[in-house]
């Protein structure tokens, strides 16, 4: 039972540190741990959430300049999500027999994401990007259209409905995610909204999109890993192992949340956020 073993890795945690044993060293490590906990946290709760992963891990970043953070982490805490993402979905992902045509669609609609992010990567356009004042309108901007998008009552499903020129549709709204504020999650569930699946089905199209996206990601960045020295030490495996954790967890949680509940709450704290990086900005 994976929340058995999320319980025990957590009380192993906290036994190691009530013990000191970070402290043994020096206070450096331990801001280390701490550092790598806030941005585990981040990473898993705000990659599957619609409010932007990379928008508050580059906030974040910035405003209290981590000395941990570095590509090596940005890459651990990528695998850790990814290998979350996938184990929820463990049964569809191997069951290639019944789901072939599920999974056929997911790569499809993946490509103009792959496309156009290896474009922004190598032409370094996507670093033009990663600022405040681009963050407070694409927080604001989309936060506004998955709201409208979320509005009406929409049933269609993903065993009937999903096909080639959905998943395309929806594939290309994902490009946009690139730009960060925009939110990978949200802008693929908004896309599924407009196309008028349902709220819970939206959401495992958009974490099944997720798979092939946390791929690239750690692609790129073990491709820009080459050129910096590795140091292979305990934070890379504890930030792989939190944000496993808090990946699991956002997921599970979320499902449950959206076959209940609208994206409201959702909305309003981007717009929050939105305006508080305006006041920052004006």
């Amino acid at each position: 039972n994976i929340e058995i073993l999320i319980f025990a890795y957590l009380i192993w945690l906290n036994r190691i540190v009530l013990k000191g044993y970070f402290l043994s060293y020096d206070t450096y490590m331990f801001q280390n741990l701490i550092e790598i906990f806030i941005l585990s946290a981040i990473q898993g709760i705000s990659e599957f959430l619609p409010i932007s992963s990379s928008a508050h891990l580059i906030l974040v970043s910035s405003l209290y300049e981590f000395k941990s953070n570095s590509l090596l982490i940005d890459i651990s805490l990528h695998l850790g999500s990814l290998l979350a993402i996938i184990y929820y979905f463990k049964d569809d992902l191997l069951d290639v027999k019944n789901n072939k045509r599920l999974l056929s669609l997911i790569f499809f609609g993946s490509i103009p994401l792959i496309i156009v992010g290896y474009i922004l990567y190598s032409t370094d356009v996507i670093y033009n990007l990663r600022n405040i004042k681009v963050i407070a309108w694409t927080t604001l901007i989309f936060g506004i259209l998955l709201y409208i998008s979320d509005k009406s009552r929409f049933d269609k499903k993903i065993s009937s409905n999903l096909n080639f020129k959905s998943i395309l549709f929806i594939g290309l709204f994902q490009t946009l995610s690139l730009i960060p504020g925009v939110s990978r999650a949200g802008i693929t569930i908004t896309a599924a909204r407009i196309l008028k699946f349902n709220r819970l089905d939206s959401s495992k199209i958009s974490f099944l999109l997720s798979i092939p996206a946390l791929c690239g990601a750690s692609f790129l960045g073990l491709k820009d890993l080459f050129n910096e020295s590795i140091d292979l030490n305990y934070l890379v495996l504890l930030a792989i192992i939190s944000s496993f954790i808090f990946s699991f967890l956002t997921v599970k949680f979320f499902l449950s949340y959206v076959n209940k509940f609208s994206m409201n709450v959702f909305v309003i704290y981007r717009i929050l956020i939105a305006l508080v990086l305006f006041y920052i900005i004006y």
